[in-house]
């Protein structure tokens, strides 16, 4: 087995790329990275939130595999019905790893949820990660915004709309969101779970770093964290849990009166539906209060509360999005597979895998990518004899992906668009700022400048 494709160059494709290269025999073996972006590294340059440099540093260990010999990086390459098939990867490659993620959010279903003023805590991180598919036309005005969910992606989210300029200003975010934010008008922003503190998904690092936002304060609902039976009696809880715990805790002593920007953290509380003004734009959300059923979950009270807002996000979770050509499970969001073997109909389809999130769901830290892409390369090394067996072209796989009107980016084009991004930023008196649009980035990556 000597070709092998990679589709998707976040964290789970060059994952996958490492332990392709650590662990096949093979000295010939050469990898084609494939990506829809002309810039590699998914999530960690259009998720992670821009004033988390030390996870964002990740990407230099990204870079270290991406530049190995025997790896080619090639972007803006669609896989689908708008670009190159599954078909025709499985006639260039011998085997095929497709990690393309959860590309979609979760949607709360209740009533209001399409209300001007309602969007996906998903749109907004791509917005001010300056992803070039990015929506704009953000109520960035609104004097309060509720955030429902309680995991890392909401904390990211509560966080970057109270951030001042000084702690912005030194990230990569591209400068129009960095200013829009910078000078929005948003007081308090209310993050909401439907069930308590001790179930929250958010680690403890994320929440910690609410209570140190200069001119932020925090604050936590006493009577809300009375309500969880694992606050109150915390010994039997994982270690994580017990810290989160004493956070919010000590967030509800200290309160939050006073001038200033504010985060509230509010549980028990169920979305059920988003109320409109009379223009059509979101002033508030209706929650029912709910309480332990004994469980491990919650039942609804009967009791009901709304907490007005101009701007309402969702931060429920992300959901995988079937690719064209390739088996789909709707229920779960991923392609049916066996150890990433990719099954068609029940049984293995000869030279397709999967990894991440696309393989097991969008679950988990970054690192978990690391494990699920050895399992899926496993898997692939154990077919090597029948995989080197299979027909491919004998065609160089660019020329047929360079075919009609596709062009696609080499690595050097994404060297141009590193470089055209610090120039960028030096302009602006900052180390570096993201070119956040199609044009301006197939401009940097042919060298045109910026």
């Amino acid at each position: 087995m000597e070709r092998v494709a990679v589709v998707g160059s976040g964290p789970s494709g060059v994952y996958t790329v490492q332990a392709l290269l650590d662990q096949a025999p093979s000295s010939t073996l050469a990898v084609d990275v494939l990506d829809r972006l002309p810039c590699p590294y998914g999530l960690v340059r259009y998720g992670v939130a821009p004033d988390h440099e030390k996870i964002k540093s990740l990407q230099h260990n990204l870079r270290r595999v991406l530049e190995d010999p025997r790896v080619r990086f090639v972007g803006n390459v669609r896989v689908g019905d708008d670009g190159v098939s599954t078909e025709e990867l499985r006639d260039l490659y011998q085997a095929v790893v497709y990690c393309v993620g959860a590309a979609t959010d979760r949607r709360l279903g209740i009533p209001g949820e399409d209300l001007d003023g309602s969007c996906s805590a998903t749109d907004f991180v791509s917005w001010y990660s300056g992803h070039p598919d990015a929506r704009d036309g953000f109520p960035l005005a609104a004097r309060s915004a509720v955030v429902i969910g309680v995991g890392n992606v909401a904390v990211d989210v509560a966080r970057m709309l109270v951030r001042g300029a000084a702690e912005l200003h030194g990230t990569d975010m591209p400068q129009r969101p960095l200013e829009d934010l910078v000078h929005g008008g948003m007081r308090t922003v209310h993050m909401v779970g439907r069930r308590g503190p001790s179930q929250a998904k958010f680690t403890t690092r994320e929440l910690r770093e609410l209570g140190t936002l200069p001119g932020v304060r925090t604050l936590v609902h006493e009577a809300e964290l009375a309500r969880d039976p694992g606050y109150v009696r915390p010994e039997g809880l994982p270690g994580a849990v017990r810290r989160n715990l004493a956070a919010l805790g000590d967030w509800s002593r200290t309160g939050a009166s006073g001038p200033g920007r504010r985060i509230e953290l509010r549980f028990f509380l169920r979305p059920v539906e988003i109320l409109g003004s009379d223009t059509g734009t979101v002033r508030a959300v209706r929650f029912e209060r709910t309480e332990p059923d004994g469980r491990g979950g919650v039942r609804g009270t009967g009791a009901f509360e709304d907490i007005e807002a101009q701007w309402v996000l969702r931060s429920v979770g992300y959901r995988g999005v079937p690719l064209p050509g390739l088996p789909f499970d709707p229920a779960r969001g991923t392609v049916p597979h066996d150890r990433g073997r990719v099954l068609r109909d029940g049984r293995p389809s000869p030279g397709e895998y999967v990894a991440g999130w696309i393989k097991r769901g969008p679950t988990s830290v970054i690192g978990t990518n690391r494990p699920c892409a050895k399992e899926t390369v496993a898997a692939l090394l154990s077919d090597a004899d029948a995989l080197a067996a299979r027909p491919v072209s004998d065609a160089d796989p660019l020329t047929r992906l360079s075919a009609g009107d596709r062009t696609p980016v080499p690595w050097s084009g994404w060297l141009n668009v590193e470089a055209a991004e610090a120039r960028l930023g030096g302009s602006l008196g900052r180390t570096t700022a993201k070119i956040p649009d199609w044009d301006g980035l197939f401009a940097a990556a042919r060298g045109d400048g910026r």
